[in-house]
This record gives structure tokens, C-alpha cells and sequence, in this order.
């Protein structure tokens, strides 16, 4: 306690050198939440106001009788004590006497010594309700009603009815309403709608952070302290404006339907917070009515005249239901709660700080040394008439609660208040009426201006509209411009397309060309065969002239040679006469010319074969000549039909080219456009490239830094897990101390020498820590090297015990480097431990939201089902229990299947996980039943499909087994679920109202059988089952 002691001062400290200056509740203008005609809420916030003008209303000034006028009153100081309950009565015996007529209190301390104390009133366990607020609340009330500031506190032990005394509703009884409800219709029925104002705040002090109960999601409010008054103010808490008895019920439903309340071994719904309605009464003393039709200079003067300003009565009151003292042994407060009961014993303590120092009139009141008493800073020792109702229990059993609740009040009764009229002028109504006459005088000069600023305005009208011509006159000449270039482009690019159609044109012309200078080539050859064939037959001819002039020759030669034959016949007569002479000659000769005769004769055959041959030859040239004619005619023909199909060749395929190119041209248009689109794509991947080659190059060396610092860490942890007192055993039992407080009392799991065992290695840890840096020992998380991860895993889930830590760790990336170890680690310690740093870490409800936001319930679902190791499924179990408690996850758990596999853990038989798994059912029926209360839930649990409500009665029937923290659980998750009318069916069929009326008769906990027998007379389906079964 020391240590949370010195952590609060520091925080006390702090707010001490940061707090805001800013003006009082009653100075600032009035902040009112409505009702509208259709019924809904209007709030105006005092915060968001704007600020009165500084000519027109001057901030009030307090006006008393004369500054002396203050008169001394000492605070009334009442005891109530509640009843005994049925477990007090048999097992304890009284501790007090009350002596009313004496107005004296007996405190029996035991047989032989007892000590007497006298208060202002004292009130027995019959005293009604009416006669508390008549006797400790009422003058108050008055006083506050005559301009008078006020306060009535209640203080006690936690479980003493400090609650039902100030805010009880008394919805169904109204002789149960506490001091808010008939305060408030005390204050309406002496008010006047229309001339007084009654607005309220409710506020409540949670965890030393002030809390707007009407407005939930307004936390962390500043106190704001006056320098010069000494007032205290709340600039950002809402105030609603009451405008009847049914409107105030509704907001204080509401504000109660937001307070932090918990279940406690003392208290079913143990307040957690400190509560602070706040009443603000402004009431009209003097009002009086100006004529209006007089002149504007006799209203002034009547205004200004020495009793032309009404006057007010600005007084506030606060009702505060202090959270009660506990001790951690008695009341079981676990995990969460221990925070809570933390602060709220150190708020306690500081309020009693500050009691001793106004009744020893000491010189220093330490006011600042909590936000409790900076906000009672005008109740105890201001000027405030203040009332102080103390609620003890009569039972021995709370000797020394009581004892100390009796010494705060006979300390608080030696306080001594300054009490001040808070009475002020109206300068709101002065300025309203001036602000009348105000706009009465400027009517006219507003009628003159008028005319002209209506000229100014058509004239800048005139001037927009001929400026915006102008501008959409350069826009359309701009853009014109801009199409005719596009077109100036565009034909550019179609002539260029045209002129590469006629340079193809051209080039196919060419050819064509070519095609017809071969094709005369080919008709000149054939022409120039003609001529051939026509020199042949030439040549022939001739050849045939030559045979004939050869034959005419040799015919010539015959006929000479016949002559020359009838010359040697003629001289063959002459020479017959020389036959004789010559007849041996004349015998050659005529052999020889036998052989001529022959030769002349085969001769002359030869020649006429020859000339046969030839004119055998000649006929067949005159045939080839007639066939080479035809032939030639049929060329000619052929090449006339050829010139024909080409020319008509020609213009199909000209045709076909100028819709080939239209084509193209059209596929030209579109290649264009797509190479422009994907250069800017490909400018694009070069750039993204560019930053993508950037980016990697930065990772590979965020990389290799990270590398070398892993390295650099592990090699660290390595040499200080030398210096880590304790085996892997104790590593575990630190883990598992903060779930151990789950199902067991304080202190009685481990002996004194072990828990200092425990703190001293989670010291030398949290120093670790700071040596080495939560960031290394995260990365630690994912090292290669098993026994290195095993140790940074427990000393994480060391370090997420403490609640200061926990922020960072989800702040590096703890949360998902310990989810990451339940999805791949097979390690039964690594999962053992890792749960439990979940189970720590779940404690928070900011955590929680992002346990499931990141997958953590599926996880804690897979690893319960791949282990079967007792603690880790306690651990998993645990954490599930955890999340149970928050009312916007229950969906989700059920969808993921995660409140099937907290069922699921019973297989293992251990008691510790069937008490997690208790508890988890009982924190979430009991947020179900919460939920249904405030009217933001309908229709049957989600636990109902799951089995849940037949498993929660076969254990709770078999009470002799089941440990006590167990059937605890048990018991009250029974009485939540059957809290719900959806549920009765279930409860009906299932046996569970047999169960219900057990608890209530059998329960060890008064608490819970009060409860139990809540639950059973406020369900008529359930009273008619018990007459059934009866």
C-alpha cells in the first residue's frame, strides 16, 4: 500500500501543476437539457456556450448584506444503522447501542469496555426513509431555497446502505426514496417554472478521473478553481435543465444506469465510483416590469434607477454517495477491483486528512491531495451548510469499520462552516432589456442602410455575373482553341496516314507497271518469234529459189551435156569414119560416159528426193506457220481478256485498299491511343518501380539493423538470465499469481515469505526492463533459439501483471507478437505462459475490444483444444473469463465458438479451470442482466445454446463437491441468467427453478439468497411454478 500511496501522491502533484483556471458553475450562462415536443432531449453544455459579451453582462458579482454577513455553522453530523443480516445474527453479536432520547451512540468493544459518543441525530434499523431526509436533508434543502449553498454526504463502510439512503428510486415503493428524489421534489414544488431556474449535474469519481454519468462518453473532466471566489467548477460536465418531477426521474434513472457498481463479498452491486449529484437553484427575488410605450430616455432612467435591477438567488447543493471503505480479506475484491479499491480507500483517506486538519484548526488544509476534496472544498470549512449522515453495521463482525466510520463522524461535527447569502443582481434580464432598447434605436438606422447595401449588393451581383462572363467567355475561347488544335493534330495525323496510303498505292502502281512491261516483253518475244518464223520461211524460200536455180542450172547443164550428147553423136558419124581408128578408144569413152550417164541419172534421183524432202518440208512449214498464226491470234486474244481482268483486278484491289485503309487508319486511331495510354502506364511502373526499389532497399536495411539488434538482445538476455533470481517454476507461479486471486482470498495461497519472494523477482525484472527495453525483449519473442523465446515470453507475462505496463506492451506490438506464439508455438510452456500474459493483458477493457479485434478468442479456442495440461487450460480459461466480462463481446465469443471451448475445459476435471470457467459464465450472464436493466438488450441468452445453463445446474446440484469460490460463481450466474424473462422456458424444462429456490433457502452467501429471492418474486412464471410444484 505504501508504494500505491506514493504513486497517488505523485499523480496528486501533478494535477497540482496543471490545473486550469476557468470561471464558476454560477457565473456561466445556464446549460439545459429538455424535453422537445416529440419527447427527446436537447443538451446545451456549459463548456460549448458562448461566452457573455463583456460590455453588455459583467460577470456577477456576489452581493451579501456586507462582507461580514457571513454567519458560522457546524456541520450536522446523523448515524443510521442498517439491519443485521440473517448470517450477522446467528454467528455475531451488536457492537453498538443507540440511545436516541440521549442522542448518544454505546460502542461495545467487548464485555468489559465500551465508549459512549453523542451526535446531532441518531437512527435506529426501523427509521423510514421520510424521517432520514426530515430530519438530515430537509433544512438543507430550505437553505438552499433561501440562497444558501448546501451539502448532504453520506459516509460508511461498503454494504452499510450509504446508496440506499441517497439514491434509492423507489420505483415500485415510495416510501423507499431516498434524499436525491425528495430533495428535488421539495425544490420543484417551491419553484416557479417560469421565473426560477433548477438545472442538474451527476457526476462520479472513478479511479481519480471525474465522470459525466449523463453523458458517459464525457470522462477525465478538469476541475477548474476560482482564485478569487475559491469556487469550484466542472467546465466540461453536461447540466440538464428539470422541468418536471418525471423529467428528473428519467435523468437520474439514466445517470444510475451508468454508474460503476461490482460484486463484492460484501455487496452484490458494491459502488465503485464516489457519486456527486449537484443541484443548481436560481430563484427570483425582485422583478420588476417596464412600461414599453414610454420614450427610449424615461425607460433608461427607470433602468438605471436604484431599484431597477431584480435580484437573484444563485445557490448549489451537493448530494455525494461516497464509494465505502473495504478491506481487500473481507470484501474478495479480485483482480480489477483491487485497483479500484485502491483508489478509493486513498480518496477516503485524504477526505479524513483533511476533516482533521478543519478540527485542529490547522493552518495547511491539503484539499489538493485528491480530487474528492478539491470538489467537497466548499462543504467542509467553505460556505456551505453541510450535513453528514454516517451508516454503520451493528454487527461485531465489523468492529473495527465501525469504530473508525464513528471517529470520522465525531471528527467531522468539530467543523465549523462560514455560511453566505450567494445573493446577486440579474444583470442577464438589465442586459436583455437594454439589448431591447438597443435594437429598438438601430431599426432605423438599419432600414437606411439597407437601400444601400441592397445597391452595393446588386452592383457586386452585376460585377460577379460580368466577371463570370468574361471568365466563361476565356474558358470557351480556351477550349476551342484547345479542340482546334486536337483537330489540327488529328488532320495531320490522317494526311500522314493518307499519304503512306498513296506511297502504297504508288508502289502497287509500280508494280502493276512492271507486271505490264513483262507481259509486253513476253508479246514483243512472241512478235520477234513471228519475225523469226517469218526469216525462216524468208530463209526457206530462198533456200528453195537456190534448189531451183541449182536444178535450172544442173537442167542447163543436162540439156547442155544432151547437146554436147548430140554434138559427139554428130561427131560420132564423123568419126565413124575414124571408128576404126578409135574403136578401142571409142570403147572407153563410152564406158566412161555409161558411168556419167549413171552419176548424171543417181544424180538426179539425189536431187529429186532432195526437192521431195524439202517440199515435204515446205508443206510442214506452211503448217507450223498457219498454227503459229492461230497461236499468235489466240495470244493476242488471251492478252487482250488478260489486259481486261487486270484493269478490273486493278480496281477491286483499289477498292479493297481504300477500305483496307480506312481500316487501318481507324486501327491507327486506336494503336495511338493505346501507346500513349501505356506510356503513361509504363511511366507509372517506372516510377512505382523506382519507389518500390527504394522501399525494399530501406527494409533490407531496417532489416539487417533489426538482425544485428536481435542478435545484440539475445546475446544480452543470454548474460542476464544469470542474474534472474529463480528456477522456471517460479517464473510460472509469478504468472499465475494474478489468476490465483481469481478463485482464492487474498493471502491465503502463498505465505508472507513467498509473496516477498514474488515482488522481489518481479523488481529485479521490471529493473531488467529498463536496462535492456521492452522493444528488445518483444523481439525476443519471435528468436529462433527456444529457450531464449521461453524467457522473454515469461518475462512479458511479468511484466503485463502490472497495469502500468500494459499500455506499452500493446503500444510495441506485444498483444500480436503473444497471439502469434498460441497460432505457431507447440511449446507447452511457451503456451502455458502466453496465456496467462493474455489473461493479464484482458484485464483492461481498451485491451479486450482488441484481443478479439486481432482473432484472440478463435485463438484461446485452438489452443485449449490442442493441450490438455490443467494450467495452461486454466490460464486460457482465465482469459476467456476475462473477456466475458465486457457486454459489446458477447456476440462474438459465441459466434467464434470461444464460449463452447471455455465449456469444453471442464473435460479436464481440475477444480482451478472448472472455477475459471465459473466465473467466465457468471461475469457474462451477469453483464446480460445489466444490459437487460438499462433496456439496451432483449430476448434469450446466448449461453442457452451452448449447454450452459445444464451444466451450471448438474454443478450446482452436486454442492458438496464443488469448492466454495465455485459454487460462488455458480449461484450468482444462476440468478443473473434468471433475471432474464426470455430464460424462463429454459429454467422451466431444465429444473432450474427448483435450483433458483434452493439458493435461496441454502446459499451460504446472504447476498446471494437475497438475490436468488429478488429473481423469483420479480418473475410471475416462476411464482406460478413454484405453486405447481408446492
Amino acid at each position: 500500500m505504501s508504494s500505491s500511496s506514493a504513486a497517488s501522491k505523485s499523480f496528486h502533484r501533478s494535477d497540482r501543476n496543471h490545473i486550469p483556471h476557468g470561471h464558476s458553475l454560477s457565473s456561466s450562462s445556464s446549460s439545459s437539457l429538455s424535453k422537445s415536443v416529440d419527447g427527446t432531449l436537447s443538451v446545451r453544455n456549459k463548456s460549448m456556450a458562448p461566452p457573455p459579451r463583456r460590455s453588455a453582462t459583467p460577470n456577477p458579482r456576489p452581493r451579501s448584506r456586507d462582507d461580514d454577513g457571513a454567519e458560522p455553522a457546524r456541520v450536522r453530523v446523523a448515524i443510521r444503522v442498517r439491519p443485521k443480516t440473517s448470517e450477522e445474527e446467528a454467528d455475531f453479536t451488536d457492537c453498538v447501542e443507540l440511545q436516541p432520547e440521549l442522542k448518544r451512540l454505546k460502542l461495545i468493544k467487548n464485555n468489559w469496555n465500551s465508549e459512549s459518543y453523542r451526535f446531532d441525530e441518531l437512527f435506529s434499523e426501523t427509521a423510514s426513509q421520510r424521517r432520514v431526509y426530515e430530519v438530515v436533508a430537509k433544512p438543507v434543502v430550505e437553505s438552499v431555497l433561501n440562497g444558501f449553498n448546501g451539502t448532504v454526504m453520506a459516509y460508511g463502510q461498503t454494504g452499510t446502505g450509504k446508496t440506499y439512503t441517497i439514491g434509492r428510486l423507489g420505483k415500485e415503493d415510495v416510501s423507499e426514496r431516498g434524499i436525491i428524489v425528495r430533495a428535488l421534489e421539495d425544490i420543484i414544488a417551491s419553484t416557479s417554472g417560469s421565473s426560477d431556474i433548477v438545472e442538474v449535474s451527476y457526476l462520479q469519481l472513478y479511479l481519480e478521473s471525474v465522470q459525466d454519468l449523463l453523458a458517459p462518453e464525457r470522462t477525465n473532466i478538469p476541475i477548474v478553481e476560482d482564485h478569487k471566489t475559491g469556487e469550484v467548477t466542472l467546465p466540461g460536465a453536461s447540466v440538464v435543465k428539470i422541468q418536471d418531477v418525471d423529467h428528473f426521474l428519467q435523468v437520474l434513472q439514466l445517470g444510475e444506469s451508468n454508474r460503476q457498481v461490482a460484486n463484492t463479498r460484501m455487496n452484490t452491486e458494491s459502488s465503485r465510483s464516489h457519486a456527486i449529484f449537484m443541484i443548481y437553484v436560481r430563484r427570483s427575488i425582485h422583478e420588476k416590469e417596464e412600461n414599453h410605450s414610454v420614450s427610449g430616455e424615461k425607460r433608461h432612467t427607470d433602468l438605471m434607477g436604484e431599484h431597477g435591477i431584480p435580484t437573484v438567488h444563485k445557490s448549489k447543493m451537493l448530494i455525494v454517495d461516497l464509494a465505502g471503505s473495504e478491506r481487500l480479506n473481507k470484501s474478495g475484491s479480485e483482480g480489477h477491483l483491487v485497483e479500484e479499491t485502491k483508489f478509493i480507500n486513498l480518496s477516503l483517506t485524504s477526505l479524513g486528512k483533511c476533516i482533521n486538519a478543519l478540527a485542529e484548526n490547522s493552518p495547511h488544509i491539503p484539499t489538493r491531495d485528491s480530487k474528492l476534496t478539491r470538489l467537497l472544498r466548499d462543504s467542509f470549512g467553505g460556505s456551505a451548510r453541510t450535513s453528514l449522515i454516517v451508516t454503520i453495521s451493528p454487527s461485531s463482525r465489523h468492529l473495527a469499520e465501525t469504530t473508525s466510520t464513528i471517529m470520522f463522524g465525531q471528527r467531522t461535527m468539530k467543523v465549523m462552516n462560514m455560511v453566505k447569502l450567494k445573493e446577486e443582481f440579474d444583470y442577464e434580464s438589465y442586459c436583455r432589456k437594454l439589448g431591447n432598447e438597443m435594437e429598438h434605436l438601430t431599426a432605423e438606422v438599419d432600414r437606411q442602410q439597407k437601400a444601400r447595401d441592397n445597391m452595393k449588393i446588386e452592383m457586386e451581383i452585376k460585377l460577379k455575373e460580368c466577371q463570370k462572363f468574361y471568365s466563361d467567355t476565356e474558358r470557351s475561347l480556351i477550349m476551342r482553341s484547345e479542340f482546334l488544335e486536337k483537330e489540327n493534330a488529328l488532320l495531320e495525323t490522317e494526311m500522314k496516314a493518307i499519304v503512306n496510303e498513296l506511297i502504297h498505292v504508288k508502289d502497287h502502281n509500280v508494280f502493276m507497271h512492271n507486271e505490264v512491261d513483262r507481259l509486253e516483253t513476253s508479246l514483243n518475244q512472241s512478235k520477234q518469234q513471228e519475225l523469226e518464223h517469218l526469216a525462216y520461211q524468208q530463209v526457206l524460200a530462198d533456200t528453195i529459189q537456190m534448189y531451183e536455180t541449182k536444178i535450172s542450172d544442173l537442167m542447163n547443164q543436162l540439156s547442155g551435156e544432151c547437146t554436147r550428147s548430140e554434138c559427139s553423136e554428130a561427131q560420132l558419124d564423123v568419126m565413124k569414119k575414124q571408128e576404126y581408128d578409135h574403136q578401142r578408144s571409142m570403147q572407153n569413152y563410152q564406158v566412161e560416159i555409161s558411168s556419167y550417164q549413171k552419176a548424171l541419172a543417181d544424180t538426179t534421183q539425189l536431187y529429186e528426193k532432195k526437192i521431195k524432202d524439202l517440199e515435204h518440208q515446205l508443206n510442214d512449214m506452211h503448217a507450223q506457220c498457219g498454227g503459229m498464226d492461230k497461236e499468235i491470234d489466240i495470244a493476242e486474244t488471251h492478252l487482250h481478256e488478260q489486259q481486261n481482268s487486270m484493269q478490273l483486278q486493278r480496281q477491286e484491289e483499289f477498292d479493297e485498299l481504300k477500305v483496307k485503309l480506312q481500316e487501318i487508319h481507324g486501327l491507327h486511331e486506336m494503336t495511338i491511343d493505346e501507346l500513349e495510354s501505356l506510356r503513361h502506364e509504363y511511366n507509372a511502373l517506372l516510377v512505382e518501380k523506382a519507389s518500390l526499389k527504394d522501399d525494399i532497399c530501406g527494409m533490407k536495411h531496417d532489416l539487417q539493423v533489426e538482425e544485428s539488434k536481435r542478435k545484440a538482445v539475445e546475446t544480452e538476455l543470454l548474460k542476464f538470465k544469470k542474474l534472474v533470481p529463480g528456477t522456471d517454476d517460479d517464473f510460472e507461479d509469478k504468472i499465475l499469481d494474478m489468476n490465483e486471486n481469481s478463485s482464492k482470498p487474498l493471502g491465503l495461497h502463498k505465505s508472507k515469505q513467498s509473496r516477498e519472494i514474488i515482488f522481489g523477482q518481479r523488481a529485479t525484472i521490471a529493473k531488467l526492463c529498463e536496462e535492456v527495453g521492452l522493444e528488445k525483449i518483444l523481439h525476443l519473442l519471435s528468436s529462433c533459439d527456444l529457450d531464449v523465446q521461453i524467457h522473454a515470453v515469461k518475462m512479458v507475462a511479468n511484466l503485463a501483471a502490472e497495469d502500468d505496463n500494459q499500455e506499452k506492451i500493446v503500444a510495441e506490438g506485444g498483444l500480436d507478437a503473444l497471439l502469434m506464439l498460441l497460432q505457431t508455438s507447440e511449446n507447452t510452456t511457451i503456451l502455458r505462459v502466453a496465456s496467462g500474459a493474455v489473461a493479464n493483458l484482458a484485464m483492461n477493457e481498451m485491451n479486450q475490444n482488441l484481443i478479439m479485434s486481432k482473432g484472440g478468442g478463435p485463438l484461446l479456442a485452438m489452443t485449449s483444444s490442442k493441450t490438455n495440461d490443467p494450467q495452461t487450460l486454466r490460464m486460457v480459461a482465465g482469459a476467456i473469463a476475462n473477456l466475458c466480462g465486457n457486454e459489446k463481446l458477447h456476440v462474438k465469443l459465441v459466434e467464434d465458438g470461444t464460449i463452447k471451448s471455455l465449456l469444453g475445459m471442464v473435460r479436464s476435471g481440475n477444480n482451478d479451470v472448472i472455477a475459471q470457467v465459473a466465473r467466465g459464465l457468471a461475469n457474462f450472464s451477469k453483464c446480460e442482466s445489466r444490459g437487460i436493466i438499462k433496456g439496451h438488450r432483449k430476448g434469450r441468452s446466448l449461453l442457452m445454446g451452448d449447454g450452459a445453463l445444464t451444466w451450471l445446474i448438474a454443478n450446482n446440484t452436486t454442492t458438496s463437491t464443488v469448492p466454495a469460490p465455485t459454487r460462488r460463481h455458480i449461484e450468482l450466474a444462476l440468478c443473473h441468467l434468471a433475471q432474464n424473462e426470455d430464460n424462463a422456458k429454459d429454467f422451466i424444462y431444465s429444473g432450474g427453478v427448483k435450483e433458483l429456490e434452493r439458493i435461496s433457502n441454502e446459499s451460504t452467501r446472504e447476498d446471494i439468497r437475497s438475490l436468488a429471492k429478488k429473481t423469483l418474486n420479480m418473475s410471475p412464471v416462476f411464482k406460478v411454478q413454484i405453486l405447481r410444484a408446492s
